[in-house]
């Protein structure tokens, strides 16, 4: 059987956690790098693959699937059904969903328009609304762990972990300060443990430094 393969940047916050969705599996993959500073994204070589010119993007033989959360459960339910990364019991199941879907809608958006009017606009400063919408969705990430949980969505690690790590340790490198969400400080202190960390690490820190190094005044 060919291997997976997936389309990635490193900078990509939901392009690393489908990455480490891979590692954590422990699949075989193929991991080609679609650089967006240059472009790559666009070529027409791209698009035939992945018409909305997003990453990541996963092959899987004739099968095609964009968007991290699809390709995160496509993977565990595909390759390790019933794993603890994303169990069958619909309870747990559930709770990890609400936990993808606060990544997909509240942290990663609070975390992107800090970075995008930077990397793409030329803006120069994070402007305190930009602040305070990121430090609410932390607030909500740390009464996630405020429940008796050490991981987001239980007792256990799961895909919720994986995705919000990616997003997270962007947070973390752009200079963001974990003083007042100790959970959330513990949380990413047990995250050094995972398969794949140090690599989602070097790709933050890859966004984290290009954002830092347009802005007037550190975060």
């Amino acid at each position: 059987m060919a291997p997976l393969v997936l389309y990635h940047f490193p900078g990509s916050p939901p392009s690393r956690s489908a990455l480490l969705v891979l590692r954590n599996l422990d699949l075989d993959v193929e991991v080609k790098i679609v650089n967006l500073f240059a472009g790559e994204h666009m070529a027409e070589e791209y698009l035939a693959i992945n018409p909305e010119h997003t990453v990541p993007t996963l092959v899987d033989e004739d099968y095609v699937l964009w968007e991290s959360k699809a390709i995160a459960a496509y993977l565990t339910e595909q390759y390790k059904p019933g794993c603890g990364l994303y169990p069958n019991d619909p309870k747990k199941r559930g709770l990890i969903q609400h936990r993808l879907f606060f990544d997909s809608g509240t942290l990663f958006p609070a975390l992107r328009q800090i970075l995008a009017p930077v990397l793409r606009d030329g803006a120069t400063v994070i402007s305190q609304e930009q602040k305070d919408t990121l430090h609410r969705a932390l607030e909500r990430m740390e009464s996630y762990l405020q429940q008796g949980n050490e991981w987001i969505a239980g007792d256990e690690c799961t895909l919720a972990d994986l995705c919000a790590l990616a997003t997270i340790a962007t947070i973390h490198h752009l200079g963001v300060s974990f003083a007042d969400y100790p959970n959330i400080q513990a949380w990413y202190e047990r995250c050094h443990e995972l398969p794949g960390f140090e690599e989602n690490e070097e790709g933050a820190s890859v966004i984290a430094n290009a954002v830092k190094s347009k802005l007037e005044e550190p975060y």
